[in-house]
């Protein structure tokens, strides 16, 4: 069940690693303003908002690689602590922004955190 574990942990730090790329640096281009929604006047007025989002997307992905590669119980902590913010913030935004954040952020999030804790 670990290596599940390490996959589904990994998959989550991946996904928050494109979505600083895609917030940070492609906000103004087609894959960002695909993802929001948003026209070019929008996506540049909004450039600065999203960036800071990515931000912290990468922060959660840095985090998740830490909890892979430290020895536990520290990487085992980390990982859970991580991944409950994964789930938080998935929640928060589905409920503040867009409901599909839920099923893209918080739902991935929830089952790599059930597997950490399952393997613990």
């Amino acid at each position: 069940m670990s290596i599940i574990a390490n996959v589904l942990v990994g998959l989550v730090a991946a996904l928050h690693a494109y979505i600083l790329v895609l917030e940070m640096f492609l906000w103004e281009r087609r894959p960002g303003r695909q993802l929001s929604g948003f026209d070019a006047d929008m996506a540049r007025a909004t450039a600065p908002l999203a960036a800071n989002q990515g931000l912290y997307n990468g922060f959660l992905a840095a985090g998740l690689v830490w909890g892979l590669i430290a020895d536990d119980p520290t990487g085992y902590r980390a990982q859970i602590f991580f991944l409950s913010c994964v789930v938080i913030a998935g929640v928060y935004g589905a409920l503040t922004a867009n409901r599909r954040i839920l099923f893209a952020q918080a739902l991935p999030g929830a089952l790599a955190l059930a597997a950490v804790l399952w393997a613990g």
